[in-house]
């Protein structure tokens, strides 16, 4: 998937123009990285459009930081300069719309180095009818 549709993905899934998907990509994006092992996250770059390889691959491998959900949400509000909200929304629209894109079982082994809370964040939302 090349970069410019994923983006469209994550903006559709979230609710907010291509220029937020943008900058909630490449922020949720590098902050999966800070928070999985060096060769998950290598693996997951090996696997997406060309210029979010970077976000994903970190320059050392070393041992991923330990932090929860608020803290994750922060670091992506904070990285793509939007409110709380916006992040709340725009995160799962990201990991939702990666899933597919690096296979699932590869998205799955990635999901399962981050607490339930964290990983909630990837689980659709059930529609209400």
């Amino acid at each position: 998937m090349a970069d410019l549709e994923f983006f469209e993905k994550v903006a559709a899934r979230a609710g907010v123009p291509s220029e937020t998907a943008r900058s909630l990509a490449e922020a949720t994006l590098r902050t999966l990285a800070e928070r999985i092992s060096g060769g998950t996250a290598a693996d997951l770059a090996d696997h997406v459009a060309h210029e979010l390889r970077p976000l994903l691959a970190r320059a050392r491998p070393e041992e991923p930081q330990a932090f929860g959900h608020d803290e994750f949400l922060r670091r992506v509000a904070e990285r793509a300069g939007v409110a709380p909200d916006i992040a709340e929304r725009g995160v799962p629209a990201v990991l939702q719309t990666l899933d597919p894109v690096v296979g699932h079982q590869r998205f799955e082994q990635a999901m399962s180095q981050l607490p339930a809370e964290i990983r909630a964040l990837a689980q659709p939302v059930p529609r209400r009818r």
